[in-house]
């Protein structure tokens, strides 16, 4: 028997792909497709490449029926204020944006400015990356999206810190470039095609929003993150520094790395000695749900450099709010995220 999942921003990116990755999924049944702009009309006027697909037309917002799961892709700030009314239509929720990402309303009003509309549904969504929360994830009926730039930083770190390895006085430095599809479907001035075009922009050197995920779930405050826009439409590359306890050594390295990683689904380490591609690069992982990790130590300062690259899209977003819904719902972790990727592409 399938489920009934309803997707509400479904015209955005991030719910353009969810249609995508849903309307192949075996157990699932698509409810409802939400756009106040395109209401009435088919989601391939929105998602060009989903056309063909047996897809309902877009509805308005105040059309939305009971479902089993509703898919929340709207902007940040709209879920936290309508939370209540969601929760009367579906007993489960994924929320794709940054409403309930975070567990303390003194973190959310400090990084985003303001007070949260419904402060006592904070603790009631668990953070929906499951290489850190699966168990919690399997009996939750509220998750919470990532943020693209915080899962592929925290990925990139999290055996160190899982291990023990990382020299705790010292502060963790994150550096990660971005395609211009993270900043939605929305047009403004700075995504304007003679603009955008050509640009290594550093347009968040301290003070992104993202940092939060990172250290609520690393658990280590002293964690710092910059974004760079780089001229790719999907993905992110984390690069990340930090600071390796005495005598710690490549073989201690690899040995975390394989023991967090060795069963994950999604996250591969690549370390390779030769080949284009030796290293963690978002390119080929245009539409997958994986995210490729690395590491290299300098011996010499204890300095290790860790890398992850992901599609934005995916498992920055879409891609591992499938993963959580699978999960929660008792389905093989991996059914409708199997597409490998692209090469040449």
């Amino acid at each position: 028997m399938s489920i009934l999942v309803s997707i509400v921003g479904a015209s955005g990116y991030t719910g353009g792909e969810m249609l995508r990755l849903l309307v192949n999924h075996p157990e699932v049944k698509i409810g409802q497709a939400i756009s106040r702009t395109y209401a009435g009309q088919p989601v391939s006027r929105a998602h060009p490449h989903l056309r063909g697909c047996k897809l309902p037309n877009f509805v308005t917002p105040d059309a939305l029926t009971k479902a089993d799961i509703l898919v929340l892709a709207q902007p940040h700030g709209i879920a936290q204020r309508a939370i209540e009314d969601y929760a009367k239509l579906a007993p489960r929720i994924i929320d794709l944006s940054a409403d309930f990402r975070l567990r303390s309303h003194d973190d959310y009003q400090h990084w985003y400015g303001q007070a949260h509309a419904a402060p006592d549904w904070l603790p009631r969504f668990v953070y929906g990356l499951p290489e850190i929360h699966r168990a919690a994830i399997r009996k939750a009926n509220y998750v919470s999206g990532v943020g693209c730039n915080a899962t592929a930083t925290i990925l990139a770190l999290l055996p160190l810190v899982q291990h023990n390895l990382l020299v705790r006085d010292r502060p963790i430095i994150a550096e990660v470039k971005t395609g211009s599809s993270e900043g939605g479907r929305k047009v403004n001035q700075s995504s304007h095609h003679p603009v955008r075009k050509g640009v290594v922009r550093s347009y968040a050197p301290v003070g992104h929003r993202h940092v939060a995920e990172v250290q609520q779930s690393l658990g280590i405050s002293d964690t710092h993150m910059s974004l760079t826009a780089i001229e790719i439409v999907r993905g992110a590359l984390a690069t990340a520094h930090a600071f390796t306890k005495p005598d710690t050594t490549e073989r201690d390295l690899w040995r975390a790395y394989r023991a967090t990683y060795e069963q994950e689904p999604f996250v591969r380490i690549v370390r390779e000695k030769q080949g284009n591609f030796r290293r963690p690069e978002p390119k080929i992982l245009s539409g997958t749900n994986f995210a490729d990790v690395s590491f290299d130590l300098d011996s010499q300062t204890g300095r290790v450099v860790t890398l992850c690259a992901i599609d934005n899209l995916m498992k920055g977003a879409a891609g591992t709010a499938l993963q959580c819904l699978n999960l929660m719902c008792g389905f093989e972790e991996e059914t409708a995220l199997e597409f490998t990727g692209l090469h040449p592409i």
